[in-house]
């Protein structure tokens, strides 16, 4: 006698059917979901993983461009400070105690004082006040006399020179070019002086008897002197 109880086969072949049905498309990295509750799920997972990639993606963006934004400011500012200290003028030596001021009258000069005496112990650093050409350097005030000892003269773009005098050591040649504020030479008590100092002068020329106080035209250029 035949059975009316329905056949396992008849039963099975339903389920292909009911999962082609539930197939889920994920457009989003080209996932595929298949499934019923499970595969929704699955696809939910990757929705997120996507919204998640995608968020990842935006912030690392926005770092970049402000990275990107920071260095360019780097390079503005770095570019501004280089242009501020090469208009600028500073003081040829730190530490310093003002001795012998420009003008003065006295038994030690020919005439009077040619320039300022920045007192500071043998060996201070010696700097370019501004930037320009060394167009002097040598003993015997390099041409200027032997009363200066060992001497630098700098040439500066505004017409004007700067001059360094009784050095214990002299860094630069003749021909340089040196930029504010970079080392030049040390100093010393060489030449007609009586004590460790930096004989600082602004000529008009690149020669004795061309110089103007030096400490007014720093002060101008807004050197705290």
């Amino acid at each position: 006698m035949l059975s009316r109880t329905p056949s396992t086969c008849s039963r099975r072949r339903t389920v292909p059917l009911r999962a082609r049905a539930a197939l889920v498309a994920v457009g989003v990295g080209g996932v595929v979901v298949v499934g019923g509750v499970g595969s929704a799920a699955a696809a939910g997972n990757s929705v997120v993983g996507a919204l998640s990639t995608s968020g990842v993606a935006s912030a690392v963006e926005a770092q970049a461009a402000a990275q990107a934004k920071a260095a360019s400011a780097g390079v503005t500012a770095a570019r501004t400070a280089a242009a501020k200290t090469a208009a600028s003028w500073v003081d040829p030596v730190q530490g310093y105690t003002l001795s012998a001021s420009f003008d003065q009258a006295g038994s030690l000069w020919q005439s009077s004082h040619s320039g300022q005496d920045f007192a500071v112990p043998t060996g201070t650093e010696v700097v370019a006040a501004h930037g320009g050409t060394v167009v002097k350097a040598g003993a015997n005030g390099a041409g200027d006399g032997a009363a200066y000892g060992n001497a630098i003269v700098i040439k500066h773009a505004d017409g004007t020179y700067s001059q360094y005098a009784h050095l214990s050591r002299i860094d630069v040649r003749v021909g340089q070019v040196v930029a504010t504020g970079q080392h030049i030479a040390l100093s010393g008590s060489t030449g007609n002086s009586t004590g460790p100092h930096l004989h600082f002068e602004i000529r008009t020329t690149a020669d004795y008897g061309s110089a103007v106080d030096p400490v007014a035209f720093l002060r101008a250029k807004g050197v705290t002197v």
